[in-house]
């Protein structure tokens, strides 16, 4: 039998089939091996070690949070005041892009807007805590995108394109910048329940390779041991678990010196390396409890609210990118087609307060500057009423595409700023309008990348997250 050379002068016979060898192997996390090609590349975010990779220019945000209000927050009964909805109360929008549902015509917001901070903006009564920091963040009135249903509206916000075949945007930023954290994943999902419409789609790594996928947590129950499942071998120590990887790790660096052609496996490898090294800081990070009790009381106690301080956690400890979803019981709680003035009032006591303390806290740590935050959703939802079962529940608002709000905070940002604006009624952005392309674009541009020059060849040509559109808007950019 042949042996192989490991670390000095030990020697190990080579097994006749490595796929027995692995499967005959112990259990844990140093053995996943190259067969675990699916999840144990999710655990992978960085290429090599880790070691970020430089940005393409000046980056004014290390680190990413999207705050994802699934199904739609109201553009009109957020940031953009409308009051000549109440004048036109009960008249029927004309036009291409109305689509007449049942409906009693234009319906005005019931919620007072007041300007707030030294900036003035106005900020419905809906939010009082984004209003308390609503000079740190900028409001964009005049966001548009293609197509007004759920799944399309989702993909392309999250990918650039409204069919689930391109990567995610989280993706992108850690194929071109990389994690500052060699124990933690680089693009980490935080989703409190799993009915989540297109579900992993969103979070995909797509043709990227397969480090660059998100790693996803449900944060329904916050029990470390229950956030990520098995992260403890049941009887090996450290040690020994290293003396086992540095085994199989031996024998998968033989394995890939004979297959040079495959990429994939220098990502398998890696991801058996990142899974070890969670052992030692994901149970730290991940634990609320080690946080005091007032900053736990600033956030709130709903799984939305205590995923906030647990993207804080995560990118103060060098994660790259994390992407947090608002939902509940409803996989799209956000999205009110009846009842909408009692849904939006509930919605909005939630994730106003979570927002606005992720936002106080990350600034009173000095993050916020380098920290991107952004909040908001798929699209908006229409300032004219929907109505449904003969007019039994109360009205609501149906899906809006061609204007809604979306704000941003701190990542070299201007705050204290009002961007663009939609006409009188809401229903289309006329001023400075900004479509989903130009959003990542500003993003990538925030990260220190070219959105142009930002691509993977794939299938014969060279792709990138705005695909060939986008303008990168610098008058938002402090």
């Amino acid at each position: 039998m042949r042996t192989l050379p490991l670390q000095g002068n030990a020697q190990a016979p080579e097994p006749i089939c490595r796929r027995r060898m692995l499967e005959q192997t112990a259990a844990g996390f140093g053995m996943l091996g190259l067969a675990g090609m699916g999840q144990a590349s999710a655990l992978s975010g960085v290429e090599g070690l880790g070691t970020p990779s430089s940005p393409m220019r000046p980056a004014r945000a290390k680190r990413m949070i999207f705050l994802f209000m699934n199904g739609g927050p109201s553009h009109v009964d957020t940031f953009d005041p409308k009051p000549a909805l109440a004048r036109f109360e009960g008249s029927e929008p004309t036009g291409q892009l109305y689509k007449k549902p049942k409906t009693s015509g234009f319906m005005p917001s019931p919620f007072k807007f007041s300007q707030h901070g030294r900036s003035g903006i106005h900020v419905s009564e809906s939010l009082p805590g984004l209003a308390s920091v609503i000079d740190e963040c900028c409001v964009i009135r005049s966001m548009h995108t293609d197509v007004p249903n759920h799944e399309p509206a989702l993909l392309q916000m999250h990918t650039g394109n409204i069919q689930p075949i391109r990567p995610s945007f989280g993706s992108w930023l850690l194929y071109g910048l990389g994690t500052e954290n060699q124990n933690l994943p680089g693009y980490v999902v935080l989703r409190p329940s799993p009915n989540i419409v297109v579900g992993p789609a969103l979070w995909s790594n797509s043709f990227l390779p397969a480090r660059y996928q998100a790693t996803s947590i449900q944060t329904a129950d916050l029990r470390v041991d229950q956030l990520i499942r098995h992260i403890h071998h049941p009887y090996q120590d450290l040690r020994e678990q290293r003396e086992q990887l540095d085994l199989v790790q031996a024998l998968n660096r033989h394995h890939q010196s004979k297959r040079q052609e495959q990429d994939d496996l220098e990502a398998q490898i890696q991801s058996m390396e990142t899974a070890y090294r969670m052992q030692m800081q994901a149970t730290n990070t991940l634990d609320l409890e080690r946080e005091p009790q007032s900053v736990r009381d600033l956030y709130g106690d709903t799984p939305f609210a205590q995923s906030c301080l647990m993207a804080r956690r995560l990118v103060e400890s060098g994660v790259r990118c994390v992407t947090v979803y608002y939902t509940g019981k409803s996989n799209q709680p956000w999205d009110t087609h009846t009842n909408h003035n009692d849904g939006h009032t509930k919605l909005c006591r939630d994730s106003d307060q979570a927002t606005a303390a992720l936002i106080t806290d990350l600034k009173q740590r000095g993050l916020l500057e380098d920290t991107l935050v952004v909040w908001g959703g798929e699209f908006g939802r229409t300032p004219y009423s929907e109505t449904r079962d003969d007019n039994k529940s109360p009205a609501g608002r149906d899906h809006h595409h061609t204007a809604f709000s979306m704000l941003l905070a701190g990542g070299g940002i201007q705050g204290g700023l009002a961007y663009g604006q939609s006409d009188e009624l809401g229903m289309n952005a006329v001023d400075k309008p900004m479509h989903v392309h130009d959003l990542h674009a500003t993003i990538l541009h925030l990260m220190g990348l070219d959105h142009e020059a930002l691509t993977y060849r794939y299938s014969g040509r060279d792709f990138r997250l705005t695909d060939v559109h986008g303008k990168v808007c610098h008058d938002i950019i402090s």
